[in-house]
């Protein structure tokens, strides 16, 4: 039986304050969609002692990029907590049955639901939960040979975003999940955010639409998902003939994503497992190669696209668009007043040109925040590739010194494990089953119990098995008697 989640006050810092004698178990930091899906899966376990903070003062998930009809390219069963338990009260359709919407989500027949939606699904987890703690700030990360846990520094911020109070807490295990940040290519960086000049980043497009929808021709520089709904979004709000509108990208084309049943196997935990076990070259030339299976455009984007500008041709004329793949900026400066002079090459045919155009819109996607700055008093202690990668293991853990891991402590990450776990690793449908990985590591049983077998493709003539994390002495955990 589902019941209605209670809300909980703002908690205090003295709360969140664990000392060596009161540890907790789990320290999340980071609040987006994957840690949010490891707090909702951890949440009925009685016994585990769990906080998660982050700097932002409450949940948003790429809120410039939320434009009107926009969809995850994800089935809506890759909610925070489906895959690994459907009777979880955190499903997204126990969010639409709280919000009496189950029957028209039914009668709408929509397998892929909209950004918009989503976000809103994820508020509603975000507020509910009480082991989340918004507006709290994680300074520094350390280890304390003495009481053999992590310490955790932070500082609690006003409503201002200025620093009101400093905090500590102690744990055994700590989840990285700080998500990724804006890519801006060097050639545009001393463009964009100047006064005076619109070059703008896609993930803050929606807070520029109107600048972007006012100004005379407009660039579209990332040929991946972002870029072909913001081109979309523009291209439907100008008028015919007067579109002035120049989309560019580096890849060969403006490719469609691989959505065929068995190419969307490779998000399965069982590809997931076929990666890691490859040896570092092998993998470090397969992430770049398989771009279509995760940086592509979804094909219903490109028809709409392609709906537009045939539409547009009715006339006998064709639109003022300019759609060119295959080719990337070089360099970028500022022109007559505020216009922006882009000089051009084009990959494969080797030559050179340059674009005039009063505003830009850089789609050119996000990058892994660095754990450096967070985990330098670690550094020393983390095993790296020979890339000078942090090493990660099948259960998400970054391998670390003998003398951390064998007691039982470990740091987990989410969504920073690209170059040893493949292309599933930003993948929304791989977030419940990862989430459950972690924690039947670090409960040490088997918590959630997941599939020894999820593709029919059989990845190498050797097929990967699940791997059992070792057994330790903790306190038994417990689901809570009403599952909440």
């Amino acid at each position: 039986m589902s019941h209605p989640p209670t809300s909980h006050p703002h908690t205090s810092t003295s709360t969140l304050r664990h000392t060596p004698s009161t540890p907790r178990d789990l320290v999340g930091i980071g609040i987006g969609p994957f840690n949010l899906s490891l707090a909702a899966l951890a949440h009925p376990l009685t016994g585990l002692s769990t906080a998660f903070y982050e700097q932002r003062p409450h949940f948003h998930w790429h809120p410039g990029l939320l434009i009107d009809g926009a969809r995850v390219q994800v089935p809506f069963l890759a909610d925070l907590v489906t895959l690994a338990d459907p009777t979880s009260h955190w499903t997204f359709l126990n969010y639409l049955r709280s919000r009496e919407r189950l029957f028209p989500f039914y009668f709408a027949e929509h397998l892929h639901i909209q950004r918009a939606e989503y976000d809103a699904y994820c508020r509603w987890v975000s507020g509910n939960l009480p082991a989340l703690h918004y507006g709290h700030q994680v300074d520094a990360v350390r280890w304390n040979p003495e009481h053999a846990l992590f310490e955790v520094d932070f500082t609690q911020l006003d409503t201002h975003g200025e620093a009101e109070a400093l905090g500590r807490t102690h744990t055994r295990n700590i989840v990285l999940g700080t998500g990724t940040e804006p890519h801006v290519p060097e050639p545009l960086r001393p463009l964009a955010g100047t006064p005076g000049t619109l070059v703008v980043h896609a993930s803050d497009y929606l807070d520029h639409r109107d600048a972007l929808l006012a100004a005379g021709h407009v660039t579209v520089v990332g040929s991946g998902q972002s870029g072909a709904e913001v081109f979309l979004d523009l291209l439907r709000a100008r008028p015919t003939g007067r579109e002035q509108l120049h989309w560019i990208g580096r890849t060969e084309a403006f490719a469609p994503m691989e959505y065929s049943k068995l190419g969307l196997e490779h998000f399965t935990p069982d590809y997931t497992r076929y990666f890691h076990a490859l040896p570092e070259p092998v993998r470090d030339r397969l992430v770049p190669a398989q771009w279509q299976l995760h940086k592509a455009v979804d094909a219903d984007t490109l028809a709409a696209i392609h709906d537009q500008l045939y539409r547009r041709t009715l006339d006998g004329g064709w639109p003022d668009t300019v759609l060119t793949p295959g080719v990337h900026v070089r360099t970028a400066g500022r022109i007559a007043g505020n216009k922006i002079e882009l000089h051009l090459e084009h990959t494969q045919q080797g030559t050179r040109s340059s674009l005039t155009t009063d505003a830009v819109v850089l789609a050119t996607g996000h990058r892994p925040r660095p754990l450096t700055p967070l985990l330098a008093a670690l550094d020393p202690h983390i095993h790296r590739d020979h890339s000078e990668r942090p090493r990660i293991d099948e259960h998400y853990r970054l391998a670390l010194d003998p003398a951390i891991t064998a007691t039982g402590c470990h740091i987990y990450v989410q969504n920073a494990e690209h170059h040893t776990h493949g292309v599933g690793t930003p993948d929304l449908g791989l977030a419940a089953w990862r989430s459950a990985t972690i924690l039947n590591a670090v409960t040490a049983k088997t918590t959630y119990p997941l599939p020894t077998r999820t593709a029919f493709t059989t990845f190498g003539l050797q097929q990967q098995r699940p791997q059992i994390p070792p057994v330790r002495q903790i306190k038994a955990l417990t689901p809570l008697a009403d599952g909440t």
